[in-house]
């Protein structure tokens, strides 16, 4: 499901009700902002992240610099005042990354058509790089375009993922890896996990506590990612090796509603259905020749 509460910003019971349909959290809540992240390899991924925004939430600054028009993910969302981030501004709808000179990858439910991929911004930077100091101007030079959808595709119990062109080359930040060799090796349950995207539209946000549940499914495989709408997109990384092993497209109940507002949903690490993402495998054979 597209996170079109983010979108249209409508009543916040619709909101709500948008954004339960997928992600939760589980075990412990592993989730940290850029500027608690040490490990190296992390920052390195993060820094080929993007949040999608629509064009309608983005407006010019000044010379070079562009506002991301975004309320409190707590009144946009409801959620209670201690619910982690709840302060924090959330300015997208979903999550993506970088894995060609201009090729964005996302969850093909975020970039149906050209007309939704046209009115969508990739924006690269919009994270908590310092406490208590949170995004709101980025940088034009980070904002990108649609200029095409190389492949879409939403297979309801299956594959979902996108493959976007941008409008430029983008500059200043490195393509991401594939797990190319899942095409003939498919990944194993137990396979350590670090997702990186935009839980509900949030700064970068880096989860790495998790690991497959089940390998076995077609065009997709089962993790316990700690994962919100506004993940979908997320690329999936094997925490060895860097490379991508899937994005995140669907996964359990977000929130419960408790004593008149919203807090996460939480599971076992080995409850509830699990989080699904979009397999490598699956992805792979449709990128271009040269990527």
């Amino acid at each position: 499901m597209k996170h079109t509460a983010l979108i249209a910003l409508i009543a916040i019971a619709s909101i709500n009700q948008s954004y339960a349909s997928e992600k939760v959290i589980y075990g412990d809540d592993n989730r940290l902002d850029l500027f608690q992240v040490t490990n190296p390899l992390y920052k390195q991924l993060a820094d080929s992240t993007v949040v999608l925004v629509q064009n309608s939430d983005l407006s010019q600054n000044s010379s070079g610099i562009m506002t991301v028009n975004a309320q409190s993910f707590q009144s946009l969302m409801g959620v209670c005042s201690n619910e982690p981030f709840a302060d924090q501004p959330s300015g997208g709808f979903c999550s993506g990354s970088l894995i060609g000179k201009n090729l964005v990858l996302t969850a093909g439910h975020c970039v149906e058509s050209m007309d939704e991929c046209q009115s969508t911004s990739f924006v690269f930077g919009y994270a908590v790089n310092k406490r208590g100091e949170y995004p709101k101007d980025v940088a034009q030079s980070n904002v990108y375009k649609c200029s095409n959808i190389l492949h879409t595709q939403r297979v309801g119990s299956g594959a979902d993922f996108a493959i976007v062109q941008l409008d430029r080359d983008v500059v200043g930040h490195q393509p991401l890896k594939l797990a190319k060799s899942r095409t003939s090796n498919e990944i194993t349950k137990g396979t350590k996990l670090v997702m990186i995207g935009h839980p509900a539209g949030l700064p970068t946000k880096v989860d790495d506590g998790a690991s497959v549940r089940d390998a076995s499914p077609n065009g997709y495989f089962v993790a316990n990612t700690d994962s919100y709408g506004g993940n979908s997109g997320s690329a999936v990384f094997n925490q060895t090796t860097g490379e991508i092993e899937g994005v995140l497209v669907r996964g359990e109940t977000d929130y419960v509603f408790r004593n008149g507002c919203y807090v996460s949903n939480r599971c076992a690490n080995d409850g509830c259905r699990g989080e699904d993402i979009t397999k490598a495998s699956s992805i792979v054979p449709f990128l271009p020749a040269s990527n």
